[in-house]
This record gives C-alpha cells, structure tokens and sequence, in this order.
C-alpha cells in the first residue's frame, strides 16, 4: 500500500481499487512523502466515505482541524451507530467534527450558544439526546472540559440529520413541525401523552419519516379508498385530529395530505391516545 498524499503527520490518503481512502495513525506520515510504503502497523482508523466531494471535503477539514478532535469524534459516531443499529450518512464525519471542534473552540473562548430547540430534542429524539450526553462526558475525558447541555441537543441533531440524511436546518424545521403535532394532538384529545410509552416512541418515529418524505416531496400516494374509508370510520376522533395536522401541513408547506398518508397518521393517533 503507497502513500497518495501526506495530509499532515498523523494523516494520509491511499489509492485502492481506484477508491481514495483517508488513513489516520499516530507518526503515520512522519518523514514520509507521497509514493512511500504506508507503515501499516501504525494505521488506527481507515475512513472510507463513498462520495469524492465529501472525502475533499473531509481532507479539507483535516488541513484545519487537529487530530485529536478527529479521533474523538469518531469515537463518538462509533458509539451512536452501535446504539442506534442504524447507518449514519457519512457527512456526519465532516459535520460532527467542525462542529466539535467549534464547540470547544468556543467555550475555551468564553462564547456559549443556547440552543433553542433543546426542550424539544430531549423530549422528541431521546434516544440521540442520550448520545449526545454520553459524548459530552467523553469530551470531558479527553479534554477535561464541561460542554453545557445545549450542546448535547446540538450533536442529537447532527446524529439525526446523518440518520435522515438532511440538512441541520431541515432537521430544526422537522423538530419544530413534529412538535406543533404533538401540540396538534395534545390539544384535540386535551390529554397529556404518556412519553415513555411504546406507542408514543412508534409516533415520533412515523412522525420523523413522514415529515422527511414530506420535505422531500414524497409522500406516499397509492390509494386504497376502501381502507382509508374504513380507518376514518373506525377511528373517527382520530381521524378528525389528522384533518387538523392536514390543515396545519397545508398551511405551513402548501402541500395536500394524501389518504394514505392520513389513514396511517390517524391509526397511531389512534395508538398514542388509547389508553384502554
């Protein structure tokens, strides 16, 4: 394996099978040049980002950003795809750690962002928040600094932009929309939902998808006329409730909810509000 190019001394880039790899490891390229022989024993951690843009821009951040924030940060999306069971999108190696890095950079400066949507991350992506906690205290240990909570919010949103592959103010406009249902609901029934619930996990999780095909024009559309009478019939509280998020959606994004989208909107409506 050749060395392509000497990034700095802890990182370089190889050529295998016609694919750019970024290659990092402590003295890796320490008196080292592109065409060299890679010390193979020194590799910790190979990145292999499908797209090009995204490896010159990983490569970039590199150039800017010191190793150590680097290896932290991927510690940290190792630890969310482990609890999550899930693929990320490999951006969040490029945006997790320029925001890291920014973060701490900050609060060595004395400059604390709020984040305003913090009461809403924790409630609506708690299984991201709990990660994002987690890698507040994996900061701590390795650079012995407290990041306030706000910023555990922040990185939840960055593991949830990578998981629906959208943009961070996408992802603010999801978190925000999925709250105004949630109020949309809350109101309807005049109940408070049960957050612990198993229904009310299973309705963040439609609500998350349905706003994501929702913001990328692509909501579902087969229509079964049948069933979707049927679940308005049967459902009928529920049902009403949807005809309410629908104004709400048209209102907001100008945009007509399909039948198949409300049929099932309105079956875990129905879930998260039974209580029997």
């Amino acid at each position: 394996m050749k060395i392509a190019k000497v990034i700095n001394n802890n990182v370089i880039s190889v050529i295998e099978n016609g694919k750019e790899l970024v290659i990092m490891g402590r003295g890796i390229a320490f008196q080292k040049r592109s065409g060299d022989d890679v010390d193979e024993a020194k590799i910790e951690k190979v990145f292999k980002l499908d797209n090009k843009d995204l490896i010159s821009k990983f490569k970039e951040l590199l150039y800017e950003v010191p190793t150590e924030y680097i290896r932290i940060t991927e510690e940290i999306i190792k630890y969310a795809k482990e609890e999550l069971n899930r693929k990320l999108n490999d951006i969040i190696y490029i945006s997790l750690t320029d925001h890291i890095h920014f973060a701490i950079e900050r609060y060595r400066q004395g400059i604390q962002i709020v984040n305003p949507l913090i009461w809403e991350i924790k409630r609506i992506y708690k299984d991201e928040f709990r990660i994002g906690k987690k890698a507040l205290q994996m900061i701590q240990q390795n650079f012995h600094i407290d990041l306030p909570e706000d910023e555990a919010g922040f990185i939840a949103m960055h593991i949830v932009n990578a998981e629906l592959n959208e943009k961070m103010g996408d992802v603010a406009t999801m978190t925000k929309m999925i709250q105004d249902i949630l109020t949309i609901v809350k109101y309807h029934f005049k109940i408070q939902l049960d957050e612990e619930s198993l229904n009310y996990f299973r309705f963040l999780t439609h609500l998350k998808f349905f706003i994501h095909r929702l913001m990328n024009k692509n909501l579902l559309s087969q229509e079964d006329y049948d069933l979707h009478e049927l679940v308005k019939q049967k459902y009928y509280e529920a049902y009403k409730c949807t005809e309410k998020i629908a104004e709400y959606i048209q209102k907001t994004h100008g945009c007509t909810l399909p039948p198949e989208e409300a049929m099932y909107l309105t079956i875990h409506i129905e879930r998260v509000t039974n209580r029997t």
